[in-house]
């Protein structure tokens, strides 16, 4: 039986990744909006302090700060990648997602399962919300720390073309990002922001997996449908929202980590995690800890829906084995 729900798990989330991916995509560029790529791109075109020039005609356009970019929307920046990059570009970087649902997405999914038959109520064959929540906890950080390469990795090849084409890391493939990213950052830089990787998994596992359950529960034990398509639907689409609403702000602040560039020699753009959302909250305000939230809801609704109604048909399949 647990290997069985590693199968059924990982299946379900590769079919969900690999069609979601260009939301997901999306999603990353709008968290990077507004984000300085250099340090001194805020502050180049002042005028030094004890300059000497004819200050009635520098002075008024060498005070005036950089005016940022205006932010868009989701379906904006979707059209401009297709403009810009092409239509594969929306695709950048699936080989990345296919190895992280095979690692992060498998693991997560079988051991929840797992935790879940050994704690279930053998007799009245109930499962308290609050050990669904543990399950997914659990699981979600131990996915999480066994997927984080692959997420790094994905991250990058969602962003690089964002970036100026001399800067672009060009990575070829998710086994290429990650041999290039061993070689010249060394193998920590595979765990970079794997802190923020296990915490947003363990707040995306236990609402998503616990809440879908919880719901579906709910939904036949009031009789309100029957167990089919309709309920899985609409179940899976309540998860995706909970989820999407909890996992946010970690998302932003993970995929603005694992996106950064350190230069040898040089200091990188944040020390951590909490320097990262120091800065995005002092530079852009609390509300850029949600950027992205509706592609991320816009891709976690049909990512959601799509995972758990593949996976009540692979059960279905694989039922008798």
């Amino acid at each position: 039986m647990g290997v069985k729900g590693f199968v059924e798990g990982g299946i379900a989330s590769i079919v969900a990744g690999c069609s979601t991916h260009p939301l997901d995509l999306i999603k990353v560029r709008m968290q990077l909006q507004g984000e300085k790529q250099g340090p001194t791109a805020a502050v180049h075109n002042l005028r030094p302090a004890l300059a000497f020039q004819n200050t009635s005609v520098t002075a008024p356009r060498a005070m005036n700060l950089p005016t940022p970019p205006p932010r868009v929307g989701p379906i904006a920046v979707g059209v401009r990648i297709v403009q810009k990059e092409g239509v594969a570009a929306l695709f950048s970087g699936v080989s990345a997602t296919v190895l992280r649902q095979t690692l992060y997405s498998t693991t997560r999914m079988g051991l929840y399962d797992i935790l879940k038959q050994k704690w279930t109520d053998q007799d009245t064959g109930k499962l308290p919300l609050v050990r669904k929540i543990s399950a997914g906890l659990i699981a979600g950080a131990i996915g999480a720390a066994v997927g984080n390469p692959a997420d790094v990795a994905m991250v990058r090849m969602q962003a690089d073309g964002r970036l100026p084409p001399a800067q672009r890391r060009n990575y070829k493939s998710v086994v290429d990002a990650i041999t290039q990213m061993a070689r010249g950052e060394g193998v920590t830089s595979l765990w970079r922001g794997s802190s923020l990787t296990v915490n947003r998994a363990m707040l995306v596992t236990a609402s998503q997996l616990a809440s879908y359950d919880q719901i579906k529960e709910t939904i036949l034990q009031k009789e309100l449908m029957k167990d089919g398509l309709g309920t899985h639907v609409t179940a899976s689409f309540a998860a995706g929202f909970v989820a999407a609403v909890a996992s946010n702000p970690v998302d932003v602040i993970k995929t603005r980590v694992m996106n950064m560039k350190v230069e040898a020699g040089a200091a990188a753009p944040y020390s951590g995690a909490l320097d990262c959302a120091l800065k995005t909250v002092r530079a852009e305000g609390p509300m850029a800890l949600y950027k992205g939230f509706i592609p991320t809801i816009s891709r976690q609704g049909p990512f959601t829906v799509v995972l758990f109604v593949t996976l009540e048909q692979v059960r279905k399949v694989l039922k008798d084995f």
